[in-house]
């Protein structure tokens, strides 16, 4: 199994837009796909219509007898199933803080299910926290949207400061989110971004409206606008991170 997080610093970047369309397409193409909600807000858990709620709470969840299969959920989609969120999160790092290596908490969760599932997603809350410190220690790769803004940049080069060093980080898959290209202030931060961070994975992710009914529909894009640009993208967004994550495939 393959553990990839949806993160940035920064929020409102696409991340929990992009943990959905991508366990979709994941499915589509025949994986075994989990997907962890870790955001307080319950984001990913509300599009895929599961009950926000973590039984005993993100102490029983992370505690020493706590177990990840007890909390797993199918979702309208067969071949994905969720670990809901709920409000109990927000003292997720309070609780990991009380185990005996928090930072190593969420993958030894993660363990048992290795042989159940092929990719799992951690959607996971804006910030730099001693969660998202267990998330690194959790997964291969970071999957992380860069909007056409001034401080994404820093946001991107903060990360990556953060992890340099580790050697057992996880991969950093950078790639650009919601961009408008009839803007030309989004056009030109492309460029610039595109020039300075030549690892952004080649496909990028639009502002569109289609994304944005995912709220109304409660379903990845793929789900009720398959032809449209937006599930194209996503798609072809898969097919990098699937060919980062397994190179020896042809």
């Amino acid at each position: 199994m393959k553990v990839v997080a949806t993160y940035s610093i920064k929020g409102g970047v696409g991340k929990t837009s992009t943990a959905v369309n991508l366990a979709f397409e994941a499915a589509q193409s025949g994986a075994r796909v989990l997907v962890w909600d870790l955001d307080p807000q319950g984001a990913a858990t509300y599009l895929f219509r599961v009950r926000p709620k973590v039984r005993g709470g993100s102490q029983r969840l992370v505690g020493s007898g706590g177990e990840l299969a007890a909390h797993v959920r199918g979702s309208g989609l067969s071949a994905v199933h969720v670990v809901p969120a709920d409000f109990s999160l927000r003292h997720l790092d309070l609780h990991l803080d009380g185990t005996k290596r928090p930072t190593a908490r969420l993958a030894a969760l993660l363990d048992p299910l290795r042989d159940d599932y092929d990719l799992a997603l951690l959607d996971c809350p804006p910030s730099i926290s001693l969660a998202s410190e267990s998330v690194f220690g959790a997964a291969a790769a970071l999957l992380v949207p860069v909007v056409p803004a001034t401080l994404a940049s820093r946001t991107l080069g903060q990360l990556e400061r953060f992890l340099d060093g580790d050697v057992d980080a996880p991969t950093l898959l950078p790639f650009l989110s919601m961009v408008d290209r009839r803007r030309k202030l989004h056009r030109e931060l492309v460029e610039a971004l595109t020039a300075e961070w030549p690892r952004l994975l080649p496909t990028t992710v639009p502002a569109a409206a289609v994304i944005e009914r995912m709220g109304v529909e409660r379903s990845p894009v793929g789900v009720f606008a398959r032809s449209s640009a937006a599930a194209r993208t996503y798609r072809d967004l898969w097919t990098d991170v699937s060919a980062a994550l397994w190179p020896e495939d042809p």
